[in-house]
Formats: structure tokens, sequence, C-alpha cells
């Protein structure tokens, strides 16, 4: 009975790893084609428990493990000691998806003939475009190298953000005019609450690291993820107006919510733009006197 209830409550690694996929593709499956109230939903239900129980349990051992990695692995030190690799690779890592998101969404609206999936890929592949336009500067130059040309790509993306802002402006009053939301499943509608509170962490965790370095670049980068996560929470809320309303409110009370959340969203990254353009500006001139001098 003793080694019956280890082999259970601590599997092979390798068990482990195939229970993840496994519990998550039966629970999800089930629910959307069975319901809720199943006998294989209920053994989804199991499944998924005793999925999240074992791993649990291995989560002391996990850490133990992980932090002797990363004190002791060569790759993993120059990761933590190397902040400009750190943003290569981040910033590389989002431009793809992001690009290719964008072009999407354009091709959407091209084959439905829909302003709404026009608009929002014009919004990402601008934001795409920055991206590439910080990394070109990042791939050849490290912070501090070249500081003009920091501040000016720093002002540059400023000014992209102003002209962004119409594109987000025409979302926001494509949803309003025309009280055009997507109506998702539940579990779609969850996922996108996770994806959305997962970018604001990070948006954080970037302006509390970045604050380390004086680098216009970086703070561009920083914008560039707020910029993201800010359309992410318009589109959230569309979202769960639909999904999880149930006619309980009004057509009016909707339009306010969207169009709050809009404003503030808008006036968000009109904000931004100001101030990167402001102290890009005040920065060149401040370079320029100190190289006269």
């Amino acid at each position: 009975m003793k080694k019956l209830g280890k082999a259970v409550l601590y599997p092979h690694i390798a068990v482990m790893i195939l229970l993840v996929p496994l519990a998550v593709g039966f629970l999800v499956s089930s629910m959307l084609l069975l319901g809720t109230k199943s006998v294989i939903a209920c053994v989804s239900y199991a499944l998924a428990a005793y999925t999240l129980t074992v791993w649990c349990i291995r989560i002391p051992v996990l850490i133990r493990k992980w932090s002797q990695f990363r004190n002791e692995n060569p790759y993993m030190i120059r990761w933590r000691s190397d902040a400009h690799l750190r943003m290569n690779v981040s910033l590389l890592c989002a431009l793809l998806p992001n690009m290719a998101y964008g072009i999407l969404q354009v091709c959407l609206g091209m084959y439905h003939n829909t302003f709404w999936f026009a608009s929002l890929g014009a919004y990402y592949i601008c934001l795409a475009i920055m991206r590439l336009y910080v990394f070109r500067h990042l791939k050849k130059h490290k912070p501090g190298e070249k500081r003009r040309a920091e501040l000016k790509k720093y002002r540059t993306c400023g000014w992209i953000f102003l002209i962004m802002n119409l594109t987000l402006s025409a979302i926001v009053i494509f949803m309003l005019y025309f009280n055009r939301t997507f109506q998702h499943h539940m579990i779609t509608a969850i996922a996108m609450a996770a994806y959305t509170f997962f970018a604001f962490s990070a948006v954080i965790v970037s302006i509390i690291k970045n604050r380390k370095h004086s680098s216009p670049v970086y703070s561009a980068v920083v914008c560039i993820r707020l910029a993201a996560a800010c359309v992410s929470m318009l589109t959230l809320t569309a979202t769960l107006l639909t999904t999880f309303d149930e006619g309980k409110m009004s057509v009016l009370g909707q339009k306010v919510m969207l169009g709050c959340v809009g404003i503030a969203v808008s006036a968000a990254v009109v904000t931004m733009a100001v101030i990167m353009i402001v102290q890009g500006t005040k920065q060149l001139k401040l370079e320029v006197e100190h190289e006269q001098s």
C-alpha cells in the first residue's frame, strides 16, 4: 500500500507532463461537447484535480531544482545578467506573432468586409512596426552607445502612438455606434481575461525593471507593451459584456461602460505619446547643448 500510494502521489515526471495536456484537453472537450453534468465531465474533473494535486506536491522539489539550475547553468547566468539580451529576445518573440496576428485581422476584415477586423489589424501592425523599429537599433547598439539616436527613436514612437490612436478611436466608435461586440464561449472569455491580466502584470514588471536603466529605447519598449495591454483590455471588456451579461444590462449601459473604457484607453495612449514626444524633444535639445558646450 505504501508503494502504491507513493506511485500515485509521486508519479514519474514524464507521466506528470503527459497528464497536463491530457487533463486540459479532456476537461475542455467534455465541457464544450457534453456539458458540465455528464459522467464523462465528472471524470474529467477528477483527472484535472489529480493532475493539479500531483503537481502541487512536487512544487518544493521543482523550485529547489530550478534555483539550482539558475545558479549553475552558464546560459542562465548570462540570461539573468544580460538585460540587453533579454530585451532583444523578448522583442523578437513578440514581433513575429504580433505581425502575424495583425495580418490575420486585416485579411479577416477584407474577407468579411468589416471595419472592426481591419482597424484592429492596423493597430497590431503598427505595434509590430514599432517593435521592429526598436529591435533594429537594439540589435546593433547597446543602451547608451547612441544616445541621440535612442532619443530620436523614442520620440518617433510617440508620434506613431498619436497616429495609432486614430485607429483605436475608430475601434471604439465602431463598437458604440454600430453596437458590435463579440460573444465568445465562457472558456475563451476566461482565457482572454487571463491573458490580459498577464499582459498588464508583465508591463508592471517591465516598468519596475526599466527604472534601473536610463535608456529611451527600453522605455519605448515598455510603452509598446502597455499599448498592447490597453487594447487587450478594451476587447476583453467588449467580450465580457456580451458573454456573461445574459440580458441583464441594457444596451445603453453596455455603451456607457464601453465608452468609459474606450475613452480611458485612448486617453492613456495619447498621454503616453505626448510624454514621449515632449521628453524626447527636451532631451535632444539638452544633448545638442551639451555637445556644443
